[in-house]
């Protein structure tokens, strides 16, 4: 037992929690199954590794540049609040357990179990009717990390190994279904990109593929967007994140002044113009964001190629889960800069309502969901429901992502801990979750874990002779017709 421990230990360390050498493993041993030459197998994990580094390089920059404003915001207005971001979520869930005198390492056995379970799932698809494996390792940190304060909080003298086996099972089935989700949406958005979406906003996806074409019209999409006159300038995604940043933070950071960030930023030196550095600021989101897209395409070509054989020789008809943002490249170079504009606005009418009704827990904007959750939003509504759908779905989701992390962040007792996960998922699906155990102990566990059983059966009822077609063969998935089954 020792043994396969020590195993699993140092594949969790260096591989599970490492999504860039996960994501280049995977295609190198996708490539071998094709039967590639070695160095084309090769050269394709370093390609695959590479991407999903530089990815993360535009991810960490993107959160990083953020933070010391959150920092400045909590500290100028002397703000004891909850921060709605994973990274804070994960922090908070972390002090959380070990104050309550329970170890947080049982974490790392928690994924092993929910991710051998979800990978039994695939197995068993034709019962099970899952087609995806969850492989994004930082996002199934986060999130393990919540669920399992969640299980403390509502069994908090439950023995460890229970703990293990019944979070284990959850997760799992959560990962499964969730991703398994995000199919329909992702291959018709990325016309047989081959992935799905393994994040924190895998049941927003879904309902913002559902919703967008009632609410918008498609025939109107953000690529028609025509500015008038010196507007046309914000055509270019880099030009219109650029200004939008240095409007939108630089607000902010005016009100925050000088002084107090010289004290939190530690990256602003005393004889730097104040207004200089806002713009460097401003202007870095810009470069990141282009960062990430390179990034993105380079990950996502060698993955799509090279999971056709796991999913020839191991897991027929299976798919990838990958980080939300391998969708960027697929939609318009804006989407993403008008996702996180409107769900901005979203958040802030939301948390200028707490404050008005008096709402026992303030919340912060985190940069994770601010971004990633509106920004994913909008590129899937504006392929189903143009312009139109890409500014009213993320402005709904931004008001959703405050509430919900209120709400999760009060009840679950994470306030004075500074933090909630706060992505679309953390804000709907999980404090449901979360409440049922609390209320109703292995019957609302039982609950939790069969209703999301149930919704890939009710998923393939509705297209019997499409469903498992659209991750196998994604053209003739469109030349039979079989989306308008």
């Amino acid at each position: 037992m020792n043994i396969v421990l020590k195993i699993w230990e140092f594949f969790q360390i260096n591989i599970l929690t490492n999504p860039a050498f996960f994501m280049g493993f995977i295609v190198l041993f996708g490539y071998l199954l094709l039967k590639r030459p070695l160095h084309e197998a090769f050269a394709g994990f370093i390609k695959a590794t590479v991407g999903y580094l530089i990815l993360n390089v535009a991810a960490s920059g993107l959160v990083g540049n953020f933070r010391p404003i959150l920092a400045g915001l909590k500290d100028r207005f002397n703000l004891t609040a909850a921060v709605i971001d994973p990274y804070f979520g994960q922090t908070a869930a972390q002090t959380a357990i070990e104050n309550a005198g329970k170890s947080f390492s049982m974490m790392m056995i928690v994924l092993l179990v929910a991710f051998m379970f979800n990978i039994g799932l695939v197995l068993f698809r034709k019962f099970t009717k899952i087609r995806t494996v969850f492989i994004t390792g930082h996002v199934m940190v986060q999130q393990s990390a919540t669920a399992l304060w969640l299980v403390f909080f509502a069994f908090p003298n439950l023995q460890d190994t229970k703990v293990v086996v019944m979070l284990g099972l959850l997760l799992g089935t959560y990962w499964a279904v969730a991703s398994n989700l995000t199919v329909e949406a992702c291959q018709e958005l990325t016309e047989g990109g081959g992935f799905a979406i393994g994040h924190q906003q895998m049941f927003g996806v879904w309902l913002t593929d559902k919703i967008a074409g009632k609410i918008g019209n498609k025939e109107k999409t953000i690529e028609d967007l025509k500015l008038p006159g010196f507007l046309s300038i914000f055509s270019d995604n880099v030009v219109a994140t650029g200004i939008l940043m240095m409007f939108f933070f630089g607000i902010i950071m005016t009100i925050l002044g000088p002084d107090l960030l010289h004290e939190i930023d530690k990256g602003f030196s005393p004889n730097r113009n104040f207004g200089f550095y806002i713009v460097e600021k401003s202007l870095n989101f810009a470069v990141y964001l282009s960062i990430l897209q390179l990034g993105v395409r380079m990950f996502v070509a060698e993955l799509t190629e090279s999971f056709q054989g796991i999913s020839n020789k191991i897991l027929p008809g299976s798919m990838p889960a990958v980080d939300c943002a391998a969708v960027y490249g697929f939609g318009p170079s804006n989407a993403v800069t008008i996702g996180f504009l409107f769900g901005a606005i979203g958040q802030f009418v939301a948390i200028l309502g707490l404050i008005v009704f008096k709402s026992p827990v303030l919340i912060i904007s985190g940069f994770v969901p601010l971004f990633f959750d509106n920004a994913t939003f909008a590129v899937f509504a504006n392929k189903k429901g143009g312009l139109r759908a890409a500014m009213i779905i993320p402005i709904a989701a931004g008001v959703i992502q405050v509430l919900g992390g209120a709400f999760a962040a009060h009840y679950f007792q994470l306030a004075q801990y500074g933090g909630w996960h706060g992505n679309f998922d953390f804000a709907t699906i999980w404090p449901i979750i979360g409440v049922l155990m609390n209320k109703l102990q292995y019957v609302g566990v039982g609950i939790a874990i069969v209703a999301l059983l149930l919704i890939p059966q009710l998923q393939y009822r509705k297209n019997k002779k499409g469903y498992f077609k659209i991750a196998e063969n994604y053209d003739e998935y469109i030349s039979e017709g079989l989306g308008n089954k």
